[in-house]
């Protein structure tokens, strides 16, 4: 399920939103017998608040080093997951929140894990949780 975006990029602040939707990802996640047993499916999506240098009214350079790189983020959401058995995916959410804050140029990262296998009569459920750069 594709969600409308929960950040938005704000120029005057100097930030752009950088983000992953809708990543589907076999996980070891959860506190019950069954999801203890085996993976199951989860779908995991990103928004990041990234300092925008360009902003508000100039072109950055087309240069690769001076943006957030989605393909990274994708590799580092793969990479928590493939960490092994977290009971809770308030846990999973926060540790690919907090590898994506790794890069310095994040201020914020929003992060949503959601089961659409958890109850047959049920879209999906899940978290949505948020980590920001400490300041200082």
């Amino acid at each position: 399920m594709i969600h409308a975006p929960l950040y938005a990029p704000d120029a005057e602040r100097g930030y752009r939103v950088v983000f992953l939707r809708g990543l589907e990802l076999m996980a070891r996640l959860g506190i019950h017998a069954h999801e203890k047993a085996g993976p199951q499916r989860i779908v995991l999506s990103v928004e990041l608040v990234v300092r925008d240098e360009a902003a508000p009214a100039s072109v950055g350079p087309d240069d690769f080093r001076r943006v957030v790189d989605y393909e990274r983020l994708v590799d580092i959401a793969r990479a928590t997951v493939a960490e092994g058995h977290v009971l809770l995916v308030e846990t999973l959410a926060e540790k690919v929140a907090l590898a994506a804050l790794a890069d310095a140029r994040v201020e914020r990262a929003r992060v949503t894990v959601e089961k659409p296998d958890a109850f047959p009569d049920v879209a999906t459920v899940g978290v949505v949780v948020e980590r920001t750069r400490a300041s200082g």
